[in-house]
């Protein structure tokens, strides 16, 4: 039985700490606190099980797991230095650039790119974007780069706005929310992850048949790990920086890695969010 995933994360996070730490763990040195978004993937409890634990025996601490609906409220718990680092959003990190530091960016399928999807249902003849003049448009989330800001920054090149563009738009906060909106008619169409959609091509096929890509963004950089510039605990980070840099290494690293379609993480440079902070600017500029 499939197991929900908003149940997940608010079940998980809430026993994490208690029930998954080994009892030589808990017992150690100060606690880790790891924070996760939406765009964290996940259907079930084993994944978070395997990720906590692997952090845990691959740093010699025990390790908290914190989750929040929406991305904001991970990056402000970021920025203000109550975890030791976090799993954003390329928005956010342009955002508090000044304030955060990039610790380690996923690889998919060889790259640290993704893109941004528009999505429609699988039947309906919109060819472009402009023919979603007028719709009921779902968005991820407020401080989503592929969930919001791409498709705003498409419609301000073009003079236009989300809120005089669409003839309405919400938020959904989870990209597969956008997925289950759009197949439902509940939105028109959509603005989603296009990893997120790809992996749940795999998990939920019946679920993503129903919708068809529209359009894809530009390559962009793909949601990093990020701590705050002033590292809370410098020693927790270097054990987590270090965790993640070479979890392909690892067997419970490399499960991981499986249940994410992902190939590894590596360092990157702080300038392949650039694109992603135009997109901002063009964005703030408009108004």
């Amino acid at each position: 039985m499939r197991i929900d995933r908003r149940a997940v994360l608010a079940g998980a996070f809430a026993v994490a700490g208690a029930v998954l730490a080994p009892p030589a763990v808990r017992a150690s040195a100060v606690v880790i606190r790891f924070g996760l978004t939406p765009v964290f993937l996940t259907s079930d409890l084993e994944l978070l099980g395997r990720l906590q634990t692997y952090l845990q025996r691959t740093t010699g601490r025990p390790v908290e797991l914190v989750s929040r609906r929406t991305y904001q409220e991970i990056t402000a718990l970021l920025v203000s230095g109550q975890l030791d680092a976090a799993w954003i959003c390329g928005y956010p990190f342009v955002a508090h650039r000044a304030a955060l530091q990039l610790v380690a960016v996923p690889q998919w399928r060889g790259r640290p790119l993704y893109q941004s999807y528009l999505i429609v249902d699988r039947d309906r003849e919109a060819q472009d974007f402009q023919d979603l003049e007028g719709d009921i448009h779902a968005f991820s989330d407020p401080d989503s780069n592929s969930g919001f800001l791409v498709t705003s920054a498409l419609l301000a090149e073009h003079d236009r706005k989300p809120s005089s563009f669409f003839s309405r738009t919400f938020f959904t906060y989870g990209h597969r929310n956008v997925i289950r909106a759009v197949a439902s008619g509940l939105a028109r169409s959509g603005s989603v992850d296009g990893y997120v959609l790809e992996v749940m091509g795999d998990i939920e096929p019946e679920l993503t048949s129903q919708v068809r890509i529209l359009r894809r963004s530009e390559w962009l950089g793909f949601p990093p790990i990020a701590a705050p510039r002033q590292p809370v605990d410098p020693k927790a980070l270097a054990l987590l920086t270090d965790a993640f840099l070479h979890i392909e290494a690892d067997e419970d690293g490399r499960a991981i890695l499986s249940m994410l379609r992902l190939d590894g993480f590596a360092a990157e440079a702080p300038d392949l969010f650039d694109p992603i902070a135009a997109k901002a600017a063009l964005v703030a500029g408009a108004g």
